[in-house]
């Protein structure tokens, strides 16, 4: 019967890197999959994680079940990082953490919540979104809809057009936002934008959702936060998808949470009851090693003093890597201006290159980008940056 079956369209992004590690030539260079690369190229490991990994070796017992709703301490930690020690959701116990499979298995839960419990039939997501958004959305049987959020003509947020697509959700609605570092523009609200935001949620009523997947990658960890905590100031409910993959460089180890907010611990109890019905009909339990690496550094003041400066560096290596392709696009006499790469935030970067000029930097300088011309900043390096500039031009 498996005859009946036809082949599925490569991911736009993974496939990407599968094309990528079939070419020969050594001078190709991968600006699609979002994994951060220091200048030998390399995904390091953070050297909190490795003292975090070396105490678990010396100190762990069993290799038993974690809960459905995964390491305890870990879900405190989540809340703490989120909303910071002295917010009322953390005084008031008002929020369910749920450790999850990365943050694509928290958006996954969170799907299959709000579409079971709360009868959701559509999700709205911003225009340009992250390319997994609608898959998962989709298989958990909700239609995707899309708000305005990126103008190619200004390289910059529409803001207009996405208060007033934003006005024509209804209230059984829900809303995703991305938390910070935008994927894949870089682009993010101001403060005054989210405060817009907020009060427009709280006025319609339509469910929030955010995608939290780079904490501390756009100014810093606790900054970044500054937009789920201004609606949680606003609304009573709140639900985050969160990740560590990147600031924590645990890409392989799948380390996500699914967080939870209620107006009163009763409703946050028996809701989050339902949350952990679905995990154990998809997922059963979350897996420990990863979990328990982040719930051990956050848990120990001078490690997560350590955790957040190996988190400046990364930010601070991508910022430079965006000055450095400015300067040397106009060094090499590039009339385009391409400042605006340098008021993103984050790993991602929409260039605005078209998609023929994308094929030719493929085809002709085995540079790899994503169609659209979404690059990932951290995949440059002073070793490549030169060379990625001048085939830039000249497609140009």
């Amino acid at each position: 019967m498996f005859e009946r079956v036809s082949k599925a369209p490569a991911d736009p992004i993974l496939g990407l890197t599968d094309t990528f590690n079939a070419d020969p030539r050594p001078e190709k260079v991968n600006l699609g999959v979002g994994v951060f690369r220091n200048e030998d190229g390399l995904t390091p490991i953070l050297k909190t994680v490795k003292i975090a990994e070396q105490r678990l070796l010396d100190s762990e017992t069993t290799k038993s079940y974690l809960a459905i709703s995964g390491d305890a301490e870990y879900g405190r930690q989540v809340q703490l990082l989120l909303f910071a020690p002295e917010h009322n959701i953390i005084s008031n116990q008002l929020a369910r953490t749920a450790q999850t499979p990365g943050g694509t298995g928290a958006l996954r839960v969170a799907a299959d919540f709000v579409a079971r419990q709360l009868d959701v039939e559509t999700i709205w997501v911003s225009n340009p979104t992250w390319g997994n958004h609608n898959s998962i959305f989709a298989s958990a049987n909700l239609s995707v809809k899309s708000y305005r959020y990126y103008d190619a003509e200004t390289q910059s947020l529409d803001f207009a057009g996405m208060l007033e697509d934003l006005q024509q959700v209804r209230s059984n609605d829900v809303v995703v936002f991305h938390g910070c570092c935008h994927n894949p523009t870089g682009i993010d609200p101001t403060v005054e934008q989210w405060q817009q935001l907020a009060s427009l949620a709280e006025k319609v009523g339509f469910i929030v959702l955010f995608d939290f997947a780079y904490q501390g990658f756009a100014v810093g960890v606790d900054e970044d936060a500054a937009g789920l905590r201004i609606f949680a100031e606003k609304v009573p409910e709140l639900l985050v998808a969160s990740s560590f993959s990147k600031n924590f460089g645990l890409y392989n180890e799948r380390v996500g949470a699914f967080t939870l907010v209620a107006s009163n611990r009763t409703v946050a109890d028996d809701a989050f009851s339902q949350v952990k019905s679905i995990i154990r009909s998809n997922y059963s339990n979350p897996p420990a090693h990863g979990a328990k690496i982040v719930a051990a550094v956050l848990a120990d003041p001078v490690l997560k003093q350590q955790w957040i400066d190996e988190v400046r560096e990364m930010r601070e290596h991508i910022w430079t890597l965006r000055l450095l392709l400015v300067e040397k696009l106009h060094a090499l006499g590039v009339d385009r201006d391409f400042s605006f790469i340098t008021t993103q935030k984050g790993m991602f970067s929409f260039t605005g290159l078209k998609p023929a000029q994308v094929t030719r930097l493929r085809e002709e300088f085995a540079i790899y980008m994503v169609g659209t011309g979404r690059i990932n900043v951290a995949g440059l390096s002073s070793k490549n940056i030169d060379s990625v500039c001048r085939a830039i031009a000249t497609v140009l």
